[in-house]
């Protein structure tokens, strides 16, 4: 079999605060193959970013393992950290706060190079202007200072420092959801075809399904800090099994009026607080088929057959 780049398991997240111990992952475990994509998606506040954080250790992480390309990098130090940290680079959700605006585009993605010691001037000068045109931007353009780009050129140039270092596993932590509409497809071909050029492995996280549908070979469904959900693309667009997964993929827009009308599950209820959960399962205060065994007892992420596993007790019932 093929060792993950990325193994979680029973990986937890917990912040104490004055109101209580806030569980933002709570108990998680996933994979990610070499050259394989995962799309992570739920709502806001689910724990996709702090899970996304903890996995690359730039977050707090409770309790659990974290393995990186054969390494667990779960209780290391910041220091023996170091000479792991180029297997994993991160993208980040808004690309001009997540870049110095201080810096010229050059000097921002020289800085990783200079901090891991790699080549010397020249060379990473060289360096510079290759993954410059590698995500489609000229080089002479590195002289300038983030604020002198676009939205879209400012993710890319994020992109290109993620690069910089070769890593084998991108995390992307929503990185098209400050993009206008326009632009969002283009970043995320250029994404692709990355991929498929210099063999990244990808863990994609979104609230919008359509985006990591797109993209991902498999897609794990997050909610209230576990997952609940987890098969491969066309397995989970096409029989998703859970309540949760259906009501995401019943809120997407469908653009075909030909397309077989989907019927809208509607979810009531507001999303419980991570400090208080429900006990048992954790959907079921808004599931519209749980029942009173559905809060006796918390339902196990459970492989059904061809790797689609489902935390549900009433999977497998007639109807």
């Amino acid at each position: 079999m093929v060792e993950p780049i990325l193994s979680l398991a029973d990986v937890r997240v917990h912040f104490p605060t004055p109101a209580g111990v806030v569980r933002a992952v709570d108990g998680v475990s996933l994979d990610v193959l070499p050259g394989e994509t995962v799309g992570l998606v739920g709502e806001s506040g689910c724990g996709k970013s702090t899970l996304g954080r903890a996995a690359r250790r730039v977050g707090p992480v409770g309790s659990g393992t974290i393995r990186l390309d054969g390494r667990d990098i779960g209780t290391l130090s910041r220091r023996e950290l170091r000479p792991l940290r180029p297997a994993a680079q991160m993208i980040f959700q808004d690309p001009f706060a997540s870049l110095n605006p201080r810096m010229t585009v050059g000097r921002i993605l020289e800085e990783p190079l200079i901090v891991h010691g790699r080549g010397n001037a020249h060379e990473r000068r060289a360096r510079v202007a290759w993954l410059m045109e590698k995500v489609g931007l000229r080089p002479e353009a590195a002289a300038r200072h983030p604020h002198e780009f676009s939205g879209g050129q400012r993710q890319r140039i994020g992109i290109a420092r993620a690069l910089a270092l070769e890593p084998k596993l991108v995390i992307c932590d929503e990185p098209v959801s400050a993009l206008d509409v326009s632009v969002r497809a283009q970043v995320i071909n250029l994404l692709t075809d990355l991929r498929r050029e210099l063999g990244l492995a990808y863990l994609f996280i979104s609230h919008d399904l359509s985006v990591v549908e797109h993209v991902s070979d498999r897609i794990a469904v997050m909610y209230l800090g576990k997952l609940v959900e987890l098969a491969d693309r066309r397995t989970l667009w096409t029989r998703p099994l859970h309540p949760y997964t259906q009501a995401l993929i019943s809120a997407v827009p469908r653009p075909d009026p030909s397309a077989a009308v989907v019927a809208r599950v509607r979810l009531e209820g507001e999303l419980p607080s991570p400090i208080d959960p429900p006990t048992g399962c954790r959907f079921r205060t808004r599931c519209p088929i749980a029942t009173p065994a559905c809060a006796a007892s918390e339902p196990e992420l459970r492989d059904i057959g061809g790797g689609h596993r489902v935390a549900c007790h009433r999977v497998g019932e007639a109807g």
